[in-house]
């Protein structure tokens, strides 16, 4: 590949990775003006690994860098998949991310570095992935607590729904937040926000 095709290749993905801006999540932003795009969530994920990795420095294994990559890459195959609510129907959502990943990640070569990045996000093997994930469900509970319950009322959400869903990941990823997180929870089912 010439280095005009290879620059074209790169050009077109970066041109891919702009429908993430178009594809609106079941979580609203903390404002309430509107639903988040995939691309701010996955911004706000990216940060909020960097701000919350200073509880993983006693681990030498951990690579920031790594994770903040993960971030960004963890939801590029909505742009095909679309964003679904966790708490219904997933049924076919592996299926159709795989198949995402595999269009996507085949647009230009310096990808593959990605797929395989969102392979080892969707795998949640290592300390960066499982940190990622559980940051990952703990962003749409905080905003959820912040609009008092907005996407968990709209969609009936009941408290042992979202514990039975998130208590593993976040458990499992950044088990020094979980006890805060279930706190605001149980606050939160008392308030109605929950059923």
């Amino acid at each position: 590949m010439s280095k005009s095709d290879s620059m074209n290749s790169e050009l077109n993905f970066i041109f891919e990775l702009d429908k993430l801006k178009s594809i609106y999540r079941q979580t609203i932003l903390i404002d309430e003006s509107r639903n988040e795009n995939s691309a701010e969530h996955s911004w706000h994920l990216a940060m909020a690994v960097l701000l919350f990795s200073s509880y993983l420095n006693k681990n030498k294994n951990f690579d920031k860098l790594r994770a903040v990559k993960m971030a960004l890459v963890h939801d590029i195959v909505e742009i095909d998949a679309g964003d679904t609510i966790v708490y219904g129907d997933n049924s076919k959502k592996e299926e159709k991310e795989a198949l995402a990943a595999e269009r996507i990640f085949s647009i230009s070569d310096s990808a593959k570095e990605f797929k395989d990045i969102w392979i080892e996000f969707e795998e949640r093997k290592c300390i960066e992935s499982q940190f990622v994930s559980a940051i990952d469900r703990l962003l749409p509970i905080l905003i959820n607590l912040k609009t008092k319950g907005h996407t968990w009322k709209k969609h009936n959400i009941a408290y042992s729904q979202v514990v039975a869903y998130n208590k593993p990941k976040i458990e499992q990823g950044f088990p020094e937040i979980w006890p805060e997180i279930d706190r605001l929870l149980l606050e939160a089912k008392d308030k109605g926000f929950l059923i």
